[in-house]
């Protein structure tokens, strides 16, 4: 996950960075960093694409480009 596909997911979900932080555990200032693009924990980000993933993102890497879906 990159960090413009977690503010993608975020928005579509309608989630706040303190939502994701809630539901995955960390902080938000480490979910601000990241989409910020500094660098945080690997495990940081795996609980946060967790996260979203568990609330319906599906994320995509396709020939230099990525993208988000999530539910209607």
């Amino acid at each position: 996950m990159t960090p413009n596909q977690c503010k993608m997911a975020r928005a579509g979900l309608n989630w706040r960075a303190a939502d994701l932080a809630e539901r995955c555990g960390i902080s938000r200032v480490t979910i601000a960093r990241f989409e910020g693009g500094n660098p945080v924990d690997g495990d940081s980000i795996d609980k946060m694409q967790k996260a979203l993933t568990d609330a319906g993102a599906d994320f995509t890497r396709r020939a230099g480009r990525v993208g988000v879906t999530v539910p209607e």
